[in-house]
């Protein structure tokens, strides 16, 4: 089988990989705290679900750095298949557990024992070639957008016939089948060089990223998004729930509006990728963080839910360039041996975001109106695009388009 032909596969193993992961985790999150219900827990379920909500996020960003600097000595095909395998087994143990506290440690060793789509990107920088990296960055972002369209679904389709125990297990064995093609069907794309013998530390690897300044500039936006775009978590419900009436349409709108945005997410994502392969990053991911913004911020302004519609279609639009973009501009920057060590390094960088914004968005909305929250998480984005901007006007540094070196 010719060398393009083994990347394209290799591409589409990824693709049902960050699918499956993304669906089962993104459906379980919602029903955390029905979960602990089920097993007699009532009392402080709420805390309980908080914290079991922010454990993986916290856990992973110490461990993705490590993951990706094993994967450069090891090959990065292996922490594909460890990612896919690490979830799938928390999943199935997580159908066994009987306590809140057991779901806990569990949900800590999710964020060890996974990242499927930083060991994705960090394969395809080096499986792919250079002029389609782009294109398999973005059809990546997209089967991330599916899943996490997909994963409400299946809750909603299978809760009450199988029960949420089995759901569990029925999802951590199918990750499991997959991490099984993974090892069977992914090829080592790049070979580290013969000369390497010494392998930076990350300290050493992260000043290398944010010595260069477009580098530094993306992963700063990129951290900027994601407080913004989770961030809006804490507010979205309640500010549905104020243009409508009756609480039974307000859910059903609430999971209408994530669907659309998720929808659009998945349509954009190739085309932003496409995109990138064409034209400078910077310009595309800096109009695509100001769209978004402008469409986060707009949704303050509605008198009726279906004029969510169409801003939270421009919502998913943009935000479908922003995270994809980052990863190429890092796998862009880094040199071949340390790639996997800077994705990953960048990735546990941009999980800041996903903790800090809904702390924050918490924090405000006991204070300030749903209304000042969207404006305030709008700016975020906004703020990205110029930090972007920003540095791609800078003479110090040339634009990415290609490899940088």
């Amino acid at each position: 089988m010719s060398g393009l032909s083994d990347w394209k596969r290799s591409l589409r193993l990824l693709w049902g990989g960050h699918f499956l992961s993304t669906a089962s985790l993104t459906a379980i999150a919602p029903f955390l705290p029905m979960y602990m219900e089920e097993m007699g827990r009532r009392e402080g379920v709420m805390l309980w679900s908080g914290l079991a909500l922010a454990a993986p996020a916290l856990s992973y960003a110490l461990t993705a750095p490590l993951w990706g600097k094993l994967g450069d000595r090891l090959g990065r095909k292996w922490m594909v298949v460890r990612a896919l395998l690490g979830i799938s087994l928390v999943l199935i143990a997580m159908g066994l557990a009987q306590t809140p506290a057991q779901l806990l440690v569990l949900r800590l060793l999710q964020g060890v024992l996974g990242g499927v789509v930083d060991a994705g990107a960090a394969y395809a920088g080096g499986a792919v070639p250079e002029k389609e990296r782009g294109k398999a960055f973005g059809k990546l972002e997209g089967a991330v957008a599916a899943g996490s369209l997909a994963g409400p679904l299946i809750i909603g389709l299978f809760w009450g016939t199988v029960g949420f125990r089995a759901l569990l297990l029925l999802l951590g064995g199918l990750l499991l089948l997959w991490s099984i093609l993974a090892a069977l069907g992914l090829k080592e794309g790049e070979r580290r060089p013969a000369h390497v013998s010494q392998h930076a530390g990350i300290p050493a690897v992260l000043r290398e990223l944010f010595a260069d300044r477009i580098c530094r500039s993306f992963i700063m936006a990129g951290i900027c998004a994601n407080i913004g775009a989770y961030g809006l978590v804490s507010v979205f419900a309640p500010q549905v729930n104020l243009l409508v009436s009756d609480s039974g349409n307000a859910a059903l709108w609430i999971g209408l509006l994530q669907g659309v945005t998720w929808a659009a997410s998945w349509a954009a994502s190739s085309w932003w990728g496409r995109r990138n392969d064409m034209a400078p990053v910077e310009r595309n991911f800096a109009w695509a963080a100001a769209i978004c913004g402008l469409a986060v911020m707009l949704q303050s302004a509605v008198s009726s839910p279906e004029w969510l519609i169409p801003l939270r279609l421009v919502q998913g639009f943009g935000f479908s360039a922003l995270l994809q973009s980052v990863f190429l501009v890092v796998c862009r920057t880094s040199s071949a041996d340390r790639r996997g060590t800077s994705i990953g390094s960048a990735s546990g960088a941009l999980v800041t975001g996903q903790i800090a914004g809904p702390l924050t968005g918490g924090l405000l909305a006991g204070v300030y109106s749903s209304a000042f929250v969207f404006i305030l998480f709008g700016a975020f984005f906004v703020l990205a695009s110029l930090i972007v901007a920003a540095a791609a006007r800078s003479p110090l540094d040339s634009p990415v388009k290609g490899a940088i070196r």
